[in-house]
């Protein structure tokens, strides 16, 4: 009690366990140098790291305008390294020891008892170190000398002992076979001290790059040093369910271990599935299952699985299909597999189940007879096809395997739509494999449906062109619709007008033309008879008119095979990175042109002009960034577009973030940050924020840029 007396308590810190770089944090320990001198302030030429045996190389520079450093031992090392000729292969290429490499080994295998920890604003966060690396310098090009020497050695005895020796006789040699390794032998060699080291040896390097202390870098990344959401209580290891309480008191013992029954090793259990990453859990289960509903997907993954996130991930596995998800082909079949009945390869497969699947989006129905005759596979192979998404019903044919999810169609209209252009793109390809014709019947609603019917080439013909007539009729009827209330007496103010120089046929002087090459601002000017009908310079209900827009056909609502390809390129792009500038949307399309087989639809040729409307018509927008007067980008890099909603719950974050950059060429992070705070009425967390600069940002020089507009 006397020693507690005198020992008061003088201040309570609270303690946070930082989780963000608990995987990644290293602990580098540097040979000892004059306090006055950090690591920091040396140069760093180079570094790089073999991941799997953790093993790290940093090339730093020697001062060699240091009084300390000895010129002439520099030189002498130099020379004795690389000798007197100058390559890319030499260690010093100054002829001067002026850089010096440090080599990593572990210090301890266990450390899970060691920890980093910063103090901020009275509190202590600890980030656990995932590894400890001493580093100690390298004297590799010792041995290279050592070698130097040795070659120079046997060169000269060599070019002595042929001036004196005369040629020797042909002699006898014997040629001896060896045994073939046995299973002991080689796993005798496969433990051998040489053989591990041959293995550590064949690694390879990986080049990394090397940012200071003062690195905008270092600075963002050390912000994960603090723990995220100090108060939250999801971020202490202190709250623990009873059970996971009781098992960190008593642990099961190794013989209990060994008593549980060992599963199949194609057999994972759940809860072996929900400790991997959420991709890889919806990838096994939809492999598995095959066919499911978006409901029974969020119940097996739990519910505390965000469902933003499993759309976005059950979209890379598997395909929409009346409202359920179906695996997709090429997660059946890998690249080098083929079929156990036939042996055909996996891309025939696939391209025979993307049909059968793409038949079910058209219908509940499927008959077997017309998918062998279209894909020409056996009747083994058509069976397992049908087996995995239907069932079969005697005198109708084979029925998908679940109902109609409407509740899912009308919940997520927007990922049923990015479905639909997938589905029109794989159309296409499967109408060009299997010269398919278009089926121009009108389909039935899903309860009338019947057993299927083939119909004739001579029925399919007068039904297309009766259709045809039909179309043309009402295609003039709009028409002659909207070139009224084009010509009525609504005004757009915002859409800038340029005057058209005289033609040779005389035009009038007064006539006027809308501006192509200009983004067109959307903004309505009031009550007119067009209001509401524009969308980011595109009218609203131009895909159901087929009429011209400044010359140029609708791409996002032409029904050619060449429209719809280009609509899912710029689709899938998109979704892929949410901003990009024409001029590296045209790049990515020439290396996608690139990937084409000779002949495809897309080689007809694709203008600029219909390239944009296509970005514009699949619900992106042009964000008018205001480069500074002495930029140097082309016009093609100055017209950026973004992906406006995807579908996601950063969409919100991502628009106000677009509408900031439509002001500004270049913005601060904590700009962005407040803003965002403010539009969204919360504060966001720091990762949210890191979320949507990543999206479409890139960091230059401390400031944010829009992908493709950074000027360096």
């Amino acid at each position: 009690m006397a020693n507690e007396e005198d020992d008061p308590v003088v201040q309570e810190i609270d303690v946070y366990l930082a989780k963000s770089l608990a995987e990644k944090l290293y602990l580098f320990q540097y040979p000892v140098r004059p306090a006055s001198m950090t690591y920091d302030d040396i140069p760093h030429l180079s570094a790089r790291i073999k991941p799997r045996q953790q093993k790290v190389e940093l090339e730093m520079a020697i001062d060699t305008l240091n009084p300390n450093y000895c010129r002439s031992k520099g030189e002498q090392i130099a020379l004795n390294v690389d000798g007197t000729c100058t390559d890319d292969t030499s260690t010093y290429s100054s002829k001067l020891m002026d850089k010096q490499t440090f080599c990593s080994s572990q210090t301890t295998s266990n450390t899970s008892r060691y920890a980093a920890a910063l103090y901020r604003q009275g509190e202590l966060h600890l980030t656990p170190l995932h590894g400890i690396l001493q580093l100690r310098p390298s004297f590799s090009y010792l041995d290279k000398a050592d070698a130097k020497h040795r070659e120079r050695e046997a060169a000269n005895e060599a070019g002595d002992s042929s001036q004196d020796e005369a040629e020797e006789d042909v002699k006898q040699i014997t040629v001896r076979f060896s045994r073939p390794e046995s299973e002991q032998a080689r796993q005798r060699r496969v433990q051998s001290y040489e053989f591990l080291q041959k293995k550590q040896a064949e690694e390879p390097w990986v080049q990394l790059h090397y940012c200071g202390l003062r690195d905008s870098r270092s600075e963002h990344e050390r912000q994960y040093l603090l723990c995220q959401g100090s108060g939250g209580v999801e971020n202490t290891e202190l709250v623990k369910s009873p059970s996971e309480y009781l098992m960190m008191l008593m642990p099961p013992s190794p013989e209990e271990e060994k008593d549980k029954p060992v599963a199949p090793s194609n057999v994972l259990s759940m809860a072996q599935l929900r400790t991997l990453p959420l991709a890889d859990q919806i990838k096994i289960l939809m492999k598995n299952v095959k066919v499911m509903p978006f409901a029974h997907l969020m119940s097996l993954l739990g519910p505390s699985v965000d469902s933003v996130a499993v759309l976005r991930g059950i979209q890379k596995v598997a395909m929409l299909v009346q409202g359920n998800w179906v695996v997709k082909s090429d997660i059946l079949y890998p690249k080098d597999s083929s079929s156990p009945h036939s042996g055909v390869p996996a891309e025939v497969l696939c391209r025979g189940r993307d049909f059968v699947m793409w038949k079910f989006t058209q219908s509940r129905w499927v008959v077997r007879k017309e998918v062998a005759a279209v894909t020409k596979l056996c009747a083994e192979d058509v069976k397992d096809l049908l087996e995995h998404m239907a069932v079969v019903r005697v005198n109708k044919g084979w029925e998908f395997i679940l109902p109609h999810d409407g509740e899912f169609i009308k919940k997520h209209p927007d990922v049923v739509q990015r479905q639909h252009m997938l589905w029109t793109g794989i159309q296409a390809k499967l109408e060009k494999v299997y010269n398919l014709v278009k089926e121009t019947m009108p389909k039935k609603p899903d309860g009338q449906a019947g057993p299927a019917v083939l119909i004739s080439g001579e029925q399919r013909v007068q039904v297309a062109k009766s259709k045809a007539q039909q179309n043309h009729v009402l295609l003039e009827r709009e028409l002659q619709r909207r070139k009224e209330q084009v010509q009525g007496p609504a005004v757009l103010t915002s859409v800038q007008i340029k005057q058209e120089p005289l033609s040779e046929e005389g035009e009038d002087e007064d006539e006027q033309d809308v501006e192509e090459e200009e983004p067109m601002d959307t903004t309505p000017s009031g009550g007119g008879g067009l209001s509401n009908r524009l969308a980011n310079g595109l009218p609203a209900g131009r895909a159901l008119a087929g009429d011209s827009f400044n010359g140029h056909p609708p791409p996002g609502c032409a029904s050619t095979p060449v429209a719809r390809e280009l609509r899912a390129f710029v689709t899938a792009t998109f979704q892929r990175q949410f901003v990009l500038t024409l001029s590296e949307l045209k790049r990515l399309f020439n290396l996608h042109l690139a990937s084409l087989p000779p002949g495809h639809m897309l080689f007809s040729g694709i203008s600029d002009r219909m390239l944009q409307d296509t970005v514009l018509a699949a619900g992106c927008k042009q964000i008018l960034v205001p480069f500074p007067p002495q930029s140097a980008a082309s016009p093609d890099e100055q017209k950026v577009f973004a992906l406006w909603e995807s579908g996601d719950m950063s969409d919100q974050h991502r628009q106000v973030l677009l509408e900031i950059f439509s002001k500004n060429y270049r913005v601060r992070r904590n700009m962005i940050q407040s803003r965002l705070n403010q539009e969204c009425g919360e504060d966001l967390s720091k990762q949210e924020v890191d979320k949507v600069l990543k999206d479409c940002c890139v960091s230059y020089g401390g400031m944010w840029y829009l992908k493709g507009t950074v000027q360096s």
